[in-house]
């Protein structure tokens, strides 16, 4: 049995997707320090709009947390079909890297 070495492509989905998955996590902790410092005006339409946001960040951190493993395996697969595609059709993988970059040269000449 051979074990397939993790290429740059998955690496850097992988990475890429951990990074987002951090930044979201610390989006909320900061949210949720906000929310707990303005728990001295708990009282009038702070306090519902308070409690309203507390509850929109629970329930974000639950759609994080079932979504994690989700967007992980995901990222995953994307960047080992990429790494099939371009080992199978290595011409066709420069001729649309070329023609991509043509596209970002023409738009960015226009600028």
């Amino acid at each position: 049995m051979t074990t397939k070495k993790p290429t740059s492509t998955q690496e850097e989905a992988q990475i890429h997707s951990e990074v987002l998955i951090s930044d979201f996590k610390a989006l909320m902790a900061d949210a949720e320090d906000l929310i707990k410092a303005t728990a001295i005006h708990d009282d009038g339409p702070l306090g519902a709009i308070r409690s309203k946001a507390l509850e929109t960040l629970n329930s974000a951190k639950e759609s994080l947390s079932s979504v994690e493993g989700t967007v992980t395996e995901k990222a995953k697969v994307v960047a080992e079909r990429t790494d099939e595609f371009v080992h199978r059709n290595p011409w066709e993988a420069i001729g649309v890297a070329a023609g991509i970059g043509l596209l970002v040269g023409l738009f960015i000449r226009r600028r």
